[in-house]
């Protein structure tokens, strides 16, 4: 869930104009790549929990104790690289977001603010389901 609202944050006010031009640039630090790596992350966190979400129902049914290890060890691989992914997709938030000047800043900053804060919280989710898991 909040993979989801960090990427529905910056592709719903992560991108705004000037008023005088019809380019629109990222509202953190005009950094591109702080938009499009809270994007990626949102969006592949999501597809990977409802992967994973699918493997946990089907679980009981996989008989093959091998499957079972690797498909355990995936999901706690996973659960780890994705809790640091969100760390240094909230410090890079951060930093931009704390460069940003406020003049740039017209609509927007609310989402740029949850953004942060739902990655910030993600971390949490993502180590607690790592440390569970096994």
């Amino acid at each position: 869930v909040f993979a989801l609202i960090v990427f529905a944050c910056l592709v719903g006010e992560g991108y705004t104009n000037l008023p005088s031009s019809p380019h629109l640039f990222c509202i953190f630090n005009h950094n591109e790549d702080a938009c499009r790596y809270g994007i990626g992350i949102g969006v592949l966190a999501f597809l990977a929990c409802i992967f994973f979400f699918m493997v946990d129902i089907y679980f009981p049914q996989i008989s093959n104790i091998t499957d079972r290890k690797y498909l355990v060890l995936a999901d706690l691989g996973f659960s780890g690289l994705w809790t640091f992914l969100w760390f240094i997709g909230f410090c890079f938030l951060t930093n931009q977001w704390a460069w940003t000047q406020a003049k740039d800043v017209h609509v927007g900053a609310d989402s740029a603010r949850a953004a942060i804060t739902f990655s910030f919280f993600s971390i949490f989710s993502w180590v607690s389901k790592a440390v569970v898991e096994p």
